[in-house]
């Protein structure tokens, strides 16, 4: 894929970057009350979607203006794939709570995220039919493989698992089919993070290595076959091996000591991920600045949640800051 076919768009990337919230920002927020908080989002792209009662629908207000940036970025790139890289999480969880909504009689709806690409009526029209003319054929066989399994099956679990499975290996597909050496690796870092996740995970819980089997994706760096080898071992087995892995110095602040934080994992995985775009600031041509860009926005999407939620929630400020993803200023 020729790097020069962003050329016209990454100018138009650097203007958009001016508009994602600086750390110093952040700063301000937490040391804010919610009324504080408001008024310092009004100034924001967020600010035209506030309520007065924002922080009891602030989901929908993160929603909204995340679904205004993609479907802005998508008539504008010149690969709109490499977008549903990104997205392509929020289409996950849409197909799972839709999924479950219609074998069990209910209306999940408000749980809808947008990703730029699905409306949610087609989804649901695929979901209940078997059938689409806008999905690309790797979701509608993903749709597919579940419809069959739950012909045979009422445990709804194994939605989560065929879901789950196929969203990875779909982004190694597509990694490899664009042709973006960074976008590539950032993916199967991605895989490798959830994997290690999910196998301590299970570990924990000793679930067997017919489950591990189900769960675990063969699309990563580390081969499915390795966790395999540990299903029946002491999970301190497991730890010392990551701990002597590639990524051991990365994990070590979450899984060195007695207990597993859990936390800090999914915190580790998203800073280095956004470790990984930094470089996006010095680079003229290709996608990385787009990638970077998206990558910043999901950030800062769960950084605006996790501040809003906690002081709802009673946080102190320090407890906040503990959980808070790592951001670089544009």
């Amino acid at each position: 894929m020729k790097q020069d076919l962003y050329h016209q768009l990454n100018p138009y990337v650097r203007l958009k970057e001016t508009e994602i919230l600086a750390p110093s920002f952040y700063e301000q927020l937490i040391s804010s009350d919610l009324p504080k908080i408001k008024e310092l989002l009004n100034a924001t792209v967020y600010g035209k979607y506030l309520t007065t009662d924002f922080p009891n629908n602030f989901d929908a207000v993160l929603n909204q203006e995340l679904l205004a940036s993609y479907r802005e970025l998508v008539e504008r790139a010149p690969v709109p794939e490499v977008i549903f890289i990104f997205t392509m999480r929020f289409t996950l969880h849409n197909l799972k709570v839709l999924t479950k909504a219609h074998y069990i009689g209910e209306n999940y709806d408000y749980l809808y995220l947008p990703d730029g690409f699905y409306e949610l009526d087609e989804l649901k029209h695929a979901i209940e039919t078997g059938k689409s003319a806008v999905l690309p054929p790797s979701i509608l066989k993903s749709i597919n493989e579940v419809r069959e399994y739950l012909a045979e099956s009422a445990i709804l679990q194994g939605i989560d698992v065929i879901y789950d499975r196929r969203f990875l290996k779909e982004q190694r597909r597509l990694g490899e089919e664009l042709g973006y050496p960074e976008l590539l690796k950032e993916i199967i870092t991605f895989i490798d993070l959830t994997n290690i996740i999910t196998a301590l995970r299970c570990l924990l819980q000793k679930r067997s290595q017919a489950f591990l089997t189900a769960v675990l994706s063969s699309s990563g760096s580390i081969s499915k076959e390795t966790y395999l080898d540990f299903a029946k071992l002491d999970i301190s087995a497991l730890k010392e091996y990551l701990l002597a892995s590639e990524y051991g110095d990365l994990l070590a602040p979450a899984i060195s000591g007695e207990k597993i934080d859990f936390a800090k994992l999914d915190t580790i995985k998203d800073n280095r991920l956004t470790e990984m775009f930094a470089s996006a600031q010095t680079e003229a041509f290709g996608p990385l600045p787009l990638l970077a860009y998206l990558n910043a926005k999901e950030i800062e999407t769960k950084n605006l949640r996790l501040i809003v939620t906690g002081k709802k929630s009673g946080f102190t400020n320090e407890q906040i800051k503990e959980r808070m993803r790592i951001t670089y200023d544009i």
